[in-house]
């Protein structure tokens, strides 16, 4: 039995070993334990058991009565049985000493059953028995553990990065998670944590804090307990590192579905709003901003104030670009003499009297990777541009393969945060990692570009 007062250590779920999985079907192969079990048993490290209260055998595998059968140390059992057994489950699993769960099970608070989901948290709390859920997908941390109960081959993971995404909501994470391996963002654990009855926000919160695999932390959220919400936001302004929030429920309709998904209270969303603007944590409007933002601030975890300085090798995406960052309330301050005199000095002969070098500065179709890096050197070292936006058209004759990797050198060499514009197209694969391989962000929209350079502005320093 785990002793009442033990440390909860959360690396056990995150990071574990041996798993159980409870409530593994000897009929229906596309049951949920089954897919989990099946999903980790053959494509992931963990040393996975199937548990079922029939016992037998399953594909040549014991199929265990109960944790209590297994002989190994169990790190951490994904429960997926009807509500009522749930209970008798985890207390099974504390016998055993398991150090914590995933309870993938509906059937508690989101349907009003609120005496059983309480019967579990005070079962679980007085053993110090940690568990993700219920009414969830679970944890995705990759290479290493899967609980999500979708088939394999019909999910779309992005690799292992640095990004750690929490969500109340399981189709949320999963189709974010879409998202990012689109457009080449990593995850460092993806963890769907459902009617949040144990582990919630401010628990991630301070896992993430601590991981040196993290460097963005981000939030599907629904809503909260009564006085959770700010609490929420004061650990957040604590945090080492930026801090992104995608919040639902902000229309009376959109709050009434919130209570009965997840059975979270969805508060005064402008209330919370302004909170988090004081607090200096990124809030997204849209899913679309949430990727953005996402990418952005797990390259740069300092904020900017917001001057922003435009290299274009065309006109029409500077005008665009223009557009886009007044509209989300970027600066694009005017460019002293000296640092134009200076751009126009060192550019090639062919394009030094063709180029504008106001803001956005126009280097035309006929530049060549020299002028361009010289551009981005010296707008770089104008006191009033704090992040540099270079839109790159790849298909220009002048632009090399290497053009990625020469400006990711300048952004280094200058310490001034560089956002790219490249159109994501497997013939510019090579010039996107130039960039990616460099911590450097690149949209494949011009907005998206700006996007980036707008989340910096909602985690400076207040």
């Amino acid at each position: 039995m785990i002793k009442k007062g033990r440390k909860v250590d959360l690396k056990y779920l995150f990071k574990p070993s041996t798993m159980a999985v409870i409530g593994v079907s000897t009929s229906q192969d596309n049951h949920p334990a089954n897919v989990i079990y099946n999903k980790n048993n053959l494509r992931y490290p963990v040393k996975t058991f199937p548990v079922n209260p029939k016992g037998g055998i399953l594909n040549r595998e014991t199929l265990y009565q109960s944790v209590g059968h297994i002989k190994d140390e169990i790190d951490m059992a994904v429960i997926a049985v009807r509500a009522e057994y749930v209970p008798m489950v985890v207390e099974q699993c504390i016998k055993k000493n398991i150090k914590g769960a995933v309870i993938i099970s509906g059937g508690f608070a989101e349907v009003g059953n609120l005496k059983l989901q309480q019967r579990l948290v005070d079962m679980a709390k007085e053993a110090c028995f940690p568990f993700i859920g219920p009414n969830c997908l679970g944890i995705y941390a990759p290479d290493h553990v899967d609980t999500f109960f979708l088939p394999g081959e019909r999910i779309i993971r992005p690799d292992k990065g640095n990004i750690g995404f929490v969500s109340q909501s399981g189709g949320v994470l999963v189709d974010q998670m879409v998202k990012f391996a689109g457009q080449g963002i990593g995850v460092s654990l993806g963890v769907s944590i459902g009617n949040k009855a144990y582990i919630r926000e401010t628990d991630m919160l301070d896992w993430f804090d601590q991981d040196p695999g993290t460097k963005a932390i981000a939030f599907y959220i629904e809503g909260f307990e009564k006085k959770e919400g700010r609490k929420f936001i004061q650990r957040a302004e604590q945090c080492s590192k930026p801090v992104v929030v995608l919040k639902a429920g902000k229309s009376k309709k959109g709050i009434e579905a919130v209570s009965s998904h997840t059975a979270s209270l969805a508060g005064d969303y402008r209330v919370f709003q302004e909170i988090m603007k004081q607090h200096c944590v990124a809030e997204a409007d849209n899913e679309y901003e949430f990727t953005s933002f996402c990418e952005a601030l797990s390259c740069y975890p300092r904020g900017i104030i917001g001057n922003v300085g435009i290299i274009s090798l065309s006109g029409g995406h500077g005008v665009i670009a223009a557009d886009a960052c007044e509209l989300h309330g970027l600066s694009l301050p005017k460019i002293d003499t000296k640092t134009m005199d200076t751009i126009k000095e060192k550019l090639s002969s062919g394009v030094r009297d063709i180029v504008s070098l106001v803001n956005p500065m126009d280097l035309t179709g006929s530049s060549q990777d020299s002028d361009i890096v010289t551009t981005a050197r010296h707008l770089s070292r104008a006191p009033n541009v704090d992040c540099i936006l270079a839109l790159l058209i790849p298909y220009s004759p002048g632009v090399s393969t290497d053009i990625g990797a020469k400006l990711s050198q300048v952004a280094r060499n200058e310490g001034k945060p560089m956002i790219a514009y490249v159109p994501n197209e497997d013939k510019y694969k090579i010039i996107i990692e130039g960039f990616e391989l460099n911590n450097i962000p690149v949209a494949s929209s011009v907005e998206g570009a700006v996007l980036m350079a707008k989340a910096l502005t909602r985690c400076r320093p207040c």
